[in-house]
C-alpha cells in the first residue's frame, strides 16, 4: 500500500481485498504488517466497540517485540501517543473534552470571514497571470494560514510544522519529520505560556482537564496534523472532481456551483484519510470468519468500506452516511469545523475564477504514494487572467495585532449554557477566529451502538449519527454572500 501502484489506482486493491473476506492482510510499509477492514458494516464494528478494538498503540506487539523498526515510516503515523486518538476509557473521555470544549470557542463566522480573507488574499497572487498549481499555490497554502491563526503560531513555526506533518503522511524520512513536529510544538507551547491568547493553544493549556505538557503537545500533532494535510487534500480533490467530472463541470459552465455535492462526492470516493483508523484488538478474535490476533493493527479502510458493492444505495449527494470522518467514540470532533473551511475554500476560487479548466487531463494528474491519505502531487490550472479583489482588511497573523487577555492565564473555563443569548461579536472580535466566551452551539451525541455487523444504510434510511444534517440549499438565481448560511448549519439550527 506504499508504492505508486497502489496510489494509482487504489480501487482496484480493495477490490482483490474482498474477495478475501471482511478484512485482508496487507503491508502498509516494509515490514509494517495490518489488517485492512474493506467491508462497511465491519468497520462500523471495528470504530463503534471499543471493548473489543482499542486505540491504545502500546497493544501493538510488533513494535514491542522489535518485528517492526521504530524508524519504519508508518512509527509515527501509528505509534502511542498520549492524546485522545491513541487512549482508550477515561484517559480518552479527559483528553477529548479538552478538545471538544475548546472547539466549541471557536466563532464560527470569524472562522468563515478569516478562511475567506486568507483566499482572497492566495487567489490575488496568482489571479493576473492565468495559470497555477492550486495544489501548491492555494489548497496547501490556506489550511496553513487557517491553523496559524487558530492555534496563535507564528509563520515560522507553521512552516516547520507543515514540512513535519508533510514528511509523516508521506513516510519520507518520518522520523526526522516526527521530530521536526516535536521540536516546533515545544517552541509552541513555550510562547503561549508567555504570551497566551485567544487561540487553540492557550485554550487546551487552560483547559480543566490539566493537561502535561506531554499531553498538550500530543493533542496539537492530532488537531495540527488533521488540519493541515487531510484539508488541503479535501479542498483539492474537490476542486479536482468538479473541474474533472462532466456532472459538475457542466453545472459550472451553466453558472452553478455545486460545492457540497462535491465535497459529499469527495468524502464518499476519495476521502482525504482513505485508511487510518486503527485499533488493536484486545484479545483474539474471530471476525466474520477473518482470525484477527490481539495486539495486532487493524486499519479502516474508509474509502474502501464507502465503496462497499454491499451498501443498498448509490446515492451520495446530500447522504452523509459515510465514514470519511470516522465513527464511533473517535470520530473526528472537528468535522464541521473542516468542511466549512473547505466549502469556503473551493466557492470562493471558483467565484472568483469561473473559468477555470485543469491544464492537463484529469488521468494525467499524479497521486502521492503512502498507505493513509489520497492526495494529488499537483493540480495545474489555467483561467483568463483576473483582477485582484479589490480593497479590503488584510488576514490577521499576528495575534498580537488583535485584542487578547492581559499577563496571565486566558479566562478560565465556564459553564456550557446552550440557552444563553450571545451578542454579536465587536469588530474587534470579527478577526478572531474565536473568544474567550462559549459558542453557543447545542452538543451534539453519537448515536447507539449498532449489532455486529448491522445492516448498511439504504436511500430510505437516515444518516447515520456520525454525520451531520445537509445544509439548506436556496434558489440558484438568487445571489447571495457566500456560505452566510454555514453559521446556522454549524450551530445545528
Amino acid at each position: 500500500m506504499y508504492g505508486p501502484d497502489f496510489a494509482a489506482d487504489p480501487h482496484a486493491v480493495y477490490a482483490r481485498l474482498r474477495t478475501l473476506g471482511p478484512a485482508a492482510p496487507v503491508e502498509l510499509a516494509p515490514g509494517a504488517r495490518a489488517t485492512l477492514v474493506t467491508d462497511y458494516r465491519a468497520a462500523l464494528e471495528v470504530l463503534r466497540t471499543p471493548e473489543i478494538f482499542g486505540k491504545d498503540a502500546r497493544r501493538w506487539r510488533a513494535l514491542a517485540d522489535g518485528r517492526v523498526a521504530p524508524d519504519n515510516p508508518v512509527v509515527p503515523m501509528m505509534a502511542y501517543r498520549p492524546n485522545c486518538l491513541f487512549s482508550d476509557g477515561e484517559a480518552h473521555t479527559r483528553l477529548r473534552q479538552a478538545v471538544t470544549d475548546s472547539l466549541a470557542r471557536i466563532d464560527p463566522n470569524a472562522l468563515r470571514g478569516y478562511v475567506e480573507r486568507s483566499a482572497d488574499t492566495l487567489i490575488d497572487r496568482f489571479a493576473g497571470l492565468g495559470e497555477a498549481d492550486l495544489l501548491g499555490a492555494y489548497a496547501k497554502v490556506l489550511p496553513l494560514l487557517v491553523f496559524q491563526q487558530l492555534f496563535g503560531c507564528p509563520p515560522e513555526l507553521g512552516d516547520r510544522l507543515v514540512e513535519g506533518f508533510s514528511g509523516i503522511f508521506d513516510g519520507v524520512d518520518a522520523e526526522r519529520a516526527d521530530a521536526l513536529i516535536t521540536s516546533s510544538l515545544v517552541e509552541l507551547i513555550a510562547l503561549k505560556r508567555e504570551q497566551p491568547g485567544a487561540d487553540m493553544t492557550s485554550w487546551l493549556m487552560a483547559h480543566h482537564a490539566r493537561l502535561s505538557d506531554e499531553e498538550l503537545i500530543h493533542q496539537h500533532v492530532v488537531l495540527i496534523g488533521a488540519g493541515t494535510e487531510p484539508q488541503q487534500n479535501l479542498i483539492a480533490n474537490a476542486l479536482r472532481l468538479l473541474l474533472s467530472d462532466d456532472r459538475f463541470a457542466g453545472d459550472l459552465a451553466g453558472g452553478s456551483m455545486p460545492v457540497e455535492d462535491a465535497l459529499d462526492e469527495v468524502l464518499w470516493l476519495d476521502p482525504p484519510m482513505a485508511n487510518y483508523g486503527v485499533h488493536y484488538p484486545v484479545q483474539d478474535v474471530d471476525f466474520g470468519g477473518v482470525p484477527l490476533a490481539a495486539g495486532e493493527p487493524v486499519v479502516v479502510s474508509f474509502a474502501a468500506a464507502n465503496t462497499d458493492p454491499a451498501l443498498l444505495t448509490t446515492r451520495r449527494t446530500g447522504n452523509r452516511a459515510h465514514l470519511a470522518w470516522s465513527a464511533g467514540p473517535h470520530h473526528c470532533p472537528a468535522k464541521d469545523a473542516a468542511r466549512l473551511i473547505a466549502a469556503v475554500a473551493v466557492e470562493k476560487l471558483l467565484d472568483r475564477l469561473p473559468d477555470l479548466e485543469l491544464a492537463v487531463p484529469a488521468e494525467r494528474l499524479v497521486w502521492r504514494p503512502g498507505p493513509f491519505h489520497r492526495a494529488l502531487t499537483a493540480l495545474p490550472v489555467r483561467f483568463p487572467p483576473a483582477p485582484p479583489a479589490g480593497p479590503r482588511p488584510a488576514p490577521v497573523h499576528d495575534l498580537s495585532a488583535v485584542r487578547r487577555p492581559g499577563p496571565g492565564p486566558v479566562p478560565p473555563y465556564e459553564p456550557h449554557e446552550p440557552s444563553r443569548a450571545q451578542s454579536a461579536p465587536s469588530p474587534q472580535q470579527a478577526d478572531l477566529p474565536g473568544d474567550s466566551r462559549w459558542n453557543a452551539s447545542p452538543a451534539r451525541t453519537a448515536g447507539p451502538v449498532p449489532s455486529r455487523f448491522s445492516p448498511p444504510p439504504s436511500g430510505s434510511t437516515p444518516p447515520a449519527a456520525t454525520s451531520t444534517g445537509r445544509p439548506p440549499g436556496s434558489a440558484p438565481a438568487a445571489r447571495r454572500r457566500p456560505w452566510s448560511f454555514l453559521g446556522e448549519w454549524w450551530r445545528g439550527q
